[in-house]
């Protein structure tokens, strides 16, 4: 037996051997062949010998109900009369024969993405999906192009976006229009389906309820600047405290490590500022940020109360628990999945550039409490 591209032991047959598997093609079981050096027929060509559209002759190889029957068989039979033979590659996107959903996703060791791939999974595998992750090493444009790339060239059914981030935004901007794509927390992208967590909305959540506890110098320690998520969640502390007429003054930089709300504990002790409560825009910071009040001699909550966002597993085992906003990362990839293969079992479907919001919810624990003489 000769594997394909692989040359004969004997050189002058091998030459004639790799022309002879160039120019030969299996149609349909049928045995049909192409002399060597013809082009091989490609869908256009069918369309134009049946007199139709392209679009047409998609539809009869998908099998579309839609479609004459007449009109069928005679795309059927420019098919036969070309040896027409179909792009597997293609052929496995649209009929979904891998089974698979690409996923492209960056930083998967943070709390957010490592869950709402985790919720990806598994509301795939309800659905008889597999998940095939391409992650990207940093965040440029080039490096989301090339894994939607990677992915494609595995004939994924469609691709799910995680999206934190402008860059993977302007890259699904510019995806194939017979690519079923979403984005997750990507926001709103003209013609980009998208299932988000209301971000700023759970830091309205988080704000208000400092507020409402009698807090009136409220600091923020935010994510990582480049984040989308991150912005939001500035946005909802400004935003809140704009609307109880108090100082949005106090913000401390954070990259969403347990490190750096540890750094900006320390920065916010040196600097002397009297905050009594602090929405720390993850919970990971939010552990640094109560180890170094608590190093400082700060007592939490009786001197400061802390708001964390994520609601991780070890949120209400720290000492304090800590009060924090849950993101329904399950909620996410439910409606991830089911959007994505809304468009793969319909290539007609239009895309949208509406936005699925899931609501975060906040959790009340013991680290946040009314200031001390309040």
């Amino acid at each position: 037996m000769t594997t394909l591209g692989t040359p004969a032991r004997d050189g002058a047959t091998g030459r004639g051997a790799h022309r002879g598997l160039r120019g030969s093609a299996v149609v349909g079981g049928r045995g049909r062949s192409q002399s060597a050096g013809s082009r091989p027929a490609v869908m256009a060509d069918v369309a134009r010998l049946a007199g139709v559209s392209a679009q047409t002759v998609s539809r009869v190889l998908n099998d579309h109900p839609y479609v004459a029957e007449e009109t069928r068989t005679r795309v059927l039979e420019a098919m036969d009369k070309l040896g027409y033979r179909r792009n597997l590659t293609a052929r496995a996107l649209v009929t979904r024969r891998t089974d698979t959903i690409g996923v492209v996703a960056f930083d998967t060791g943070l709390y957010g993405p490592a869950s709402t791939l985790f919720s990806l999974e598994q509301a795939a595998r309800e659905r008889g999906y597999h998940v095939h992750v391409a992650t990207v090493p940093d965040l440029s444009e080039e490096g989301f192009t090339a894994a939607v790339e990677r992915l494609r060239e595995h004939s994924v059914s469609g691709v799910v976006v995680l999206a934190p981030q402008r860059a993977a935004v302007r890259v699904m901007a510019g995806l194939p229009a017979d690519l079923p794509a979403v984005a997750v927390e990507g926001g709103a992208a003209p013609g980009i389906t998208s299932v988000v967590i209301d971000q700023a909305g759970g830091a309205v959540q988080a704000t208000r309820h400092l507020v409402d506890l009698g807090h009136r110098r409220i600091g923020h320690v935010t994510g990582r600047e480049d984040w989308i998520e991150a912005a939001a969640r500035l946005h909802g502390w400004q935003q809140t405290m704009a609307a109880a007429g108090l100082p949005a003054d106090t913000v401390l930089p954070g990259d969403w490590s347990a490190r750096s709300g540890y750094e900006a504990g320390v920065a916010l002790l040196a600097a002397g500022v009297p905050v009594t409560g602090v929405f720390v825009a993850n919970d990971h910071m939010a552990l640094g940020m109560i180890r170094a009040l608590a190093e400082g001699g700060v007592r939490i909550p009786e001197d400061v109360s802390v708001v964390g966002f994520d609601d991780i597993a070890e949120a209400e085992y720290l000492r304090p628990p800590l009060t924090t906003v849950r993101q329904d990362f399950a909620e996410v990839g439910r409606r991830c999945v089911d959007l994505l293969l809304q468009q793969v079992e319909d290539p007609d479907r239009s895309s949208s550039d509406d936005a699925v919001v899931v609501p975060a919810a906040l959790v009340v624990r013991a680290s946040t409490a009314p200031p001390s003489g309040a």
